[in-house]
């Protein structure tokens, strides 16, 4: 076995780090392709790198964890693409290598500890939409942007559902609840970086800022971005916040349309992160409106530094933050689309966090001591949306056909390894006004041609079935799915297209109706069972585009209404539940499953929980000292 010797000085801040690189050249049994962010730093061609033994990740680990904080620190802290700091030397005589491993031995053990035990490293699944989450509902976006970069007037308790003060530090509500006034806490610092110097802190300017630029089309961002704003719009906040003052520099107050019994909840949810306007003025003076979506300026743990699409984001911890500076110093999100590259990193220690591992990844965590598992009963579903405004998929009855032609038990074997549950309804069991009384459809193909051959479709249809392209924690194999969906349809003459779209591009598209059919999803975002319903089924979500299936049914949308407007949560369950029978009537999905959700990471990692509402959460996070 031959060794090169190299030693690289990687220059961040005003330090210099000198690490020994030592590459090994040995023969393989496992190829894993490398993603392009790390390809040139780990000295791999396009293709792949190569290492002997599947079994043995140990000798993997020096390498990755050295791409790592190669792809961190030879990087500026601007937005220019990475740059690759050349070694001051490329070959080192076997003379000296003895002589220079002793000079810098110490010195290398000591910034390898320094960086590895304030670096924590997420293996994330894909690249996020946007930095600013007010412009998607993608799950991967949020954990990039709003949960480390930003906070909202509320936000959930860690771990939990639960509502708590966060950038208003109470709030109180008028008798007839439909006037709210937020008292907005002091002394909120917001992100200096090298692209802006805030002169001022977090004050009622941001709140209004953040609400009218979603809310008024005349406003001078409102029209920056071609993603709209789906969320706010599918929660009907445009119609429902007739008033925003600014009261003082610290206090605001909304006035509601009706009340509103979910809109404390709600206004903890991604989409409500509030920015600074200070911030958007600079940029509208200088002819830069749309950097306020990709350069971020928040309150939150963490602010930006850097972001390599595709392959890497970078972030610091805020050391002003209101709530206490990180113990994490630096936060890297290493996109990883591929799960089993994802899990290759996190056993050779170059991930200290996986996302969305497979299920044949988490039976395996038993062969490795350093790696736990994170599990929490998801608030989600999976389930193919039918494009009603497209024919067949007008017909309830043939949208019944498809209901009875998938075999749910088959997929949830299949796909999920038997560890997520069937859905019968659009809201999970674990979720208050959950309606099991309903029964659930039974697999029943012959029923289904019958159905079809009323309708009219004795030799079935042709069909489109789009899918993602990447993993989701409701769904961890997408095209899988469609395949096996595929085969039961078959069955019943209906011919299945599976169409994949790269994941931002098949959000925007499924948005704009132009499928037959789609394998989608939903996280909920506030533990209120409104949150699916009006989001993902409402009338006015068909005009935002979440309501995917653009079914717009007004004796279901009048019970969403009535329930959102009173606050007794008995009333509302009993109007969910009709709701839920409703839906089963009409059938505009497929409900699919409800899945657990899954996180692996390695021991040292300290003071992480998963949350009911999903998401990745690194706030309050550290890490135990390595062992060299």
């Amino acid at each position: 076995m031959r060794l090169l010797n190299l030693e690289k000085s990687i220059e961040h801040e005003k330090d210099v780090y000198s690490i020994d690189v030592h590459r090994k050249f040995l023969k393989s049994e496992l190829t894993l392709p490398v993603s392009r962010g790390f390809r040139g730093l780990l000295g791999a061609s396009r293709g792949c790198a190569d290492f002997r033994d599947s079994t043995d990740f140990s000798r993997l680990k020096q390498a990755f964890i050295l791409s790592t904080i190669f792809a961190l620190f030879s990087c500026h802290d601007s937005n220019e693409p990475a740059k690759i700091i050349k070694p001051n030397k490329t070959v080192i005589a076997d003379s000296h290598i003895k002589q220079t491993l002793q000079d810098n031995k110490k010195k290398r053990s000591e910034t390898k500890t320094n960086i590895r035990d304030n670096l924590l490293v997420y293996c994330s699944e894909a690249s996020p939409q946007s930095f600013n989450p007010q412009l998607v509902t993608s799950g991967t976006t949020f954990d990039a942007s709003s949960k480390p970069i930003y906070n909202r007037l509320v936000d959930f308790k860690r771990g939990t559902s639960q509502v708590e003060a966060s950038l208003a530090t109470h709030w109180d509500v008028s008798a007839d609840g439909k006037e709210y006034t937020f008292y907005l806490r002091k002394n909120v610092a917001f992100h200096h970086t090298k692209y802006f110097q805030p002169s001022r802190n977090f004050n009622a300017d941001d709140v209004l800022f953040s609400i009218f630029r979603q809310k008024n089309k005349d406003h001078p961002f409102h029209a920056i971005s071609n993603l709209g704003y789906r969320y706010f719009r599918s929660m009907q906040f445009d119609s429902l916040i007739t008033k925003l003052e600014k009261l003082d520099e610290h206090t605001i107050k909304f006035t509601l349309d009706h009340p509103e019994s979910p809109f404390v909840a709600t206004l903890a949810m991604d989409f409500a992160s509030i920015l600074s306007a200070e911030y958007a003025n600079n940029l509208q003076q200088i002819g830069k409106k749309s950097q306020i979506d990709h350069l971020p300026i928040g309150t939150g743990p963490f602010q930006f530094i850097k972001y390599n699409p595709d392959a890497f984001i970078r972030y610091r911890a805020h050391p002003n933050y209101w709530q206490g500076e990180q113990k994490l110093k630096e936060l890297v999100f290493a996109i990883t689309p591929d799960p089993s590259l994802r899990f290759a990193r996190l056993i050779a220690g170059e991930c200290d966090v996986m996302a969305k591992p497979l299920p044949i990844h988490i039976k395996s965590i038993d062969q490795y001591p350093e790696i736990i598992s994170y599990t929490e009963s998801g608030s989600n579903i999976a389930y193919l949306s039918m494009n009603t405004r497209k024919k067949p998929f007008d017909n309830p009855n043939v949208r019944k056909a498809i209901n009875l032609a998938i075999n749910k038990k088959r997929l949830l074997k299949i796909v999920y390894d038997s560890s997520a549950i069937e859905a019968k309804n659009p809201i999970p069991p674990n979720m208050w006004s959950f309606n099991d009384n309903i029964p659930a459809m039974k697999y029943s193909p012959s029923e289904a041609k019958q159905l079809l051959n009323n309708e009219g479709f004795t030799n079935g249809f042709e069909m489109e079935l789009w899918a993602m392209s990447v993993q989701r924690t409701y769904n961890p194999n997408a095209r899988k799915m469609a395949e096996l969906i595929q085969k039961d349809l078959e069955k019943i003459n209906v011919k299945v297209n599976i169409i994949s779209y790269e994941f931002g591009t098949f959000l925007e598209k499924t948005k704009r109706g132009e499928h037959h059919a789609a394998l989608l999803g939903w996280i909920g975002d506030n533990g209120d069972p409104d949150n699916f319903f009006s989001s993902l089924l409402s009338c006015a979500a068909t005009h935002s585009g979440s309501n995917a299936s653009f079914w717009c049914y007004p004796s279901f949308d009048k019970l969403l209404n009535q329930a959102r407007r009173i606050s007794d949560q008995e009333r509302r369950s009993e109007l969910y539940k009709q709701a839920q029978v409703i839906f089963n009537q009409q059938l505009p999905w497929v409900p699919i499953a409800h899945a657990q959700q899954f996180v692996l990471a390695n021991k040292r990692v300290v003071n992480f929980r998963l949350a009911p509402t999903d998401g990745m959460y690194f706030n309050d996070v550290y890490l135990l000292p390595t062992e060299h």
